[in-house]
């Protein structure tokens, strides 16, 4: 199995490589947001002194933290497949032997972060020299959050890849996903750290999804996070992970009942 891994790796790196401007069209997606959002906090915390205790420097290493752990954890599924569904040459890849998206696409997802990656180091290291922030990582919390970062993405994974399988029965599933990221951004941290937000809807981001693949990684490298919200939050990840991929199965498997292509 190891094997078919890497075989899939180096197939996708390769054609990583072969669309260098669509990448830099991600990366400057994943940029805008949170640089515009760094921004606004930024210049609110300077004028008024702190947000809720949150001081400018506070502000730019939330965000300036964000924007790795969003391009780690993040998920390009529907990108990668839901074409592929809707015009039917997804017909080629099920006559594989192999699970298409967790081998296939799984690997596209990876070969792509590590590629964005690259381009992205040297624009990370401008931001951090322009908005200096208070940064407080220290090996240790780099460490703890490894696996954190992994089951995150796992997490941002599966619900993509739940989404993505819906463009079996319908061809507006890019609503649904656009719905989804909406939502995503309210509760995951993007928009605006939980902390900031209501007490009601921390308690409702606390239990979902969400802020387990972004806010929750974000903070533990950051060290601001209690040590029983972190066996809380790792709890929750292993939880989630099994309820999303038992949904995902049960959704492929019904999927595969419901295609029909030229030649499937």
């Amino acid at each position: 199995m190891l094997e078919i891994y890497k075989r899939f790796w180096q197939v996708n790196w390769a054609e990583q490589w072969q669309y260098r401007a669509n990448l830099l069209m991600y990366l400057a997606y994943w940029l805008v947001s949170p640089v515009v959002y760094l921004a606004v906090w930024t210049a609110i915390a300077n004028a008024e002194g702190n947000v809720n205790g949150l001081t400018a420097s506070d502000f730019a290493a939330y965000y300036l933290t964000l924007l790795p752990v969003d391009i780690l954890t993040s998920s390009i599924t529907i990108h990668v497949l839901a074409f592929k569904i809707q015009e039917g040459t997804i017909s080629n890849e099920l006559m594989q032997p192999v699970h298409p998206i967790l081998t296939n696409t799984l690997m596209n997802n990876i070969a792509f972060k590590a590629l964005t990656l690259i381009a992205f180091v040297p624009i990370w290291i401008v931001l951090v020299l322009l908005f200096r922030p208070a940064l407080t990582i220290t090996p240790l919390s780099l460490l703890i959050a490894l696996p954190a970062l992994a089951m995150g993405f796992l997490i941002r994974f599966f619900i993509d890849s739940i989404i993505t399988l819906v463009a079996f029965w319908t061809t507006r599933v890019w609503s649904i996903w656009q719905f989804n990221e909406a939502i995503s951004m309210l509760l995951n941290g993007a928009f605006v750290p939980l902390a900031l937000m209501p007490a009601w809807v921390q308690a409702i981001a606390q239990f979902l999804p969400y802020q387990l693949g972004l806010s929750f990684p974000v903070l533990l490298i950051l060290n601001r996070l209690p040590a029983e919200q972190i066996v809380l939050n790792y709890g929750l990840q292993v939880v989630w992970i099994g309820a999303l991929y038992g949904a995902f199965a049960l959704l492929w498997r019904q999927a595969l009942k419901q295609y029909s292509a030229v030649g499937a």
